[in-house]
């Protein structure tokens, strides 16, 4: 049966398990099955067939994204970020709008080489964030099926 089959109810499902075998993991071991995890997932899964972290999640904009993207959009600093960003409740400059106002009808980022960090580096499941920060994880889990397979392919391998 396919691993990803219905994976969003599933996620619901086992929000408590993935949460323990978070919290009980051995994060070395986590650590070193996590790349081929990652691997194998976005061979499986194209992300311009789902988008859901572009449409229901706000990178945060650092101050070097801010400066590389209003190079590229040709604006003034202060008018991109008046233009398409606001603070959230932790002081991170955050899209205003979901989903972003750089994802197009094609789910294609009209921004994607100067894309910020944040959403280069989503979803985590090849850097130790993905242990670290088990809140943002299993959130992150919620509505992207490449976390999802690989939290579902790291018990399947701890159970080894």
């Amino acid at each position: 049966m396919d691993v990803l089959h219905n994976w969003e109810k599933k996620t619901k499902e086992r929000k408590k398990v993935f949460k323990q075998f978070l919290q009980r993991a051995d994060k070395n071991k986590v650590l070193k099955e996590l790349p081929s995890l990652h691997d194998e997932a976005f061979k499986k899964i194209d992300c311009t067939a789902c988008a859901n972290c572009c449409k229901n999640y706000s990178p945060r904009f650092k101050t070097p994204d801010i400066r590389r993207i209003a190079r590229e959009l040709k604006m003034k600093e202060g008018a991109f970020i008046e233009t398409y960003l606001r603070l959230d409740e932790d002081g991170d400059y955050v899209v205003k709008t979901s989903p972003c106002p750089f994802l197009g009808s094609d789910n294609l980022c009209a921004i994607y080489e100067s894309r910020p960090s944040d959403c280069h580096r989503f979803p985590y499941t090849d850097e130790d964030t993905f242990i670290k920060r088990q809140n943002i994880t299993l959130k992150n889990a919620e509505f992207c099926p490449i976390v999802y397979y690989v939290l579902e392919g790291l018990i399947e391998k701890s159970k080894k």
